[in-house]
């Protein structure tokens, strides 16, 4: 006699004779996936903060050169057709110690990556000493040339704008950062802006809104590290 199995004791079959998955497995499973997914981005936010640039410092750095820099060309040429020559050896020296910083920190920063990353941190840094070793000699090509003083100040200012958005727009994407991108993109419009203002006024315009527009994104950096971190402590809490 054929003793029938107990159907208590066996597992649950769905209709192609694997196991019955419930409601209750699948929404475990998919949470399971979804916190591996947020526990893998905070890593890779966290390598990306250590090995990365700190955007804080680059756009602090920036901010207080153009701020102060800009400021000062404006001040000292109130009333007057062109700034003071101190004024300008003040505001060229402010603006050298900004790039100077940006190549030093960008290729520090990366110097502990191998590969792709570290490749692009260096020439990033190393760009931005091209890009405003070519912007002099384009500016003694001008003076070589007769441009006049009122020309020299508007492409010696517009020109450094530029030179500084397109860095950043390229390094926004380089970076996969989107917040340097639009920084770059605000900094191209104000140079633009600045040059149909016209001298003394463009000095303000880059002051208040290029080197005001640094600070701005450097506090919301700061903001955003800080959210990162108090996330990646609530994650650790609760794991």
């Amino acid at each position: 006699m054929t003793e029938t199995p107990d159907r208590r004791d066996a597992p649950d079959v769905g209709p192609e004779g694997g196991p019955d998955v419930g409601p209750g497995a699948v929404d475990a499973g998919r949470a399971a996936a979804a916190e591996s997914l947020r526990i893998l981005r905070e890593q890779q936010d966290r390598a990306r903060a250590a090995l990365g640039p700190d955007g804080r410092a680059l756009y602090g750095a920036w901010g207080v050169a153009w701020l102060a820099g800009f400021l000062v060309l404006w001040t000292s040429a109130r009333g007057r057709t062109q700034p003071e020559p101190w004024a300008y050896w003040l505001f060229a020296g402010l603006l050298a110690a900004a790039v100077v910083f940006t190549m030093v920190h960008t290729i520090t920063r990366t110097a502990g990556t191998r590969g792709v990353s570290a490749r692009t941190g260096t020439l990033y840094g190393w760009g931005w000493v091209l890009g405003f070793l070519v912007f002099s000699m384009f500016l003694g090509g001008l003076a070589r040339a007769g441009a006049g003083p009122e020309v020299m100040g508007l492409a010696s200012n517009g020109g450094a704008c530029l030179v500084v958005g397109l860095l950043y727009v390229g390094g926004g994407v380089a970076f996969d950062d989107r917040r340097l991108y639009v920084l770059g993109v605000w900094i191209l419009l104000v140079a633009g802006a600045a040059s149909l203002v016209g001298l003394p006024g463009a000095y303000l315009v880059m002051a208040i809104a290029g080197g005001g527009g640094f600070l701005l994104m450097a506090a919301v950096e700061h903001l955003v590290i800080v959210r990162r971190r108090r996330s990646v402590r609530e994650g650790a809490a609760r794991a």
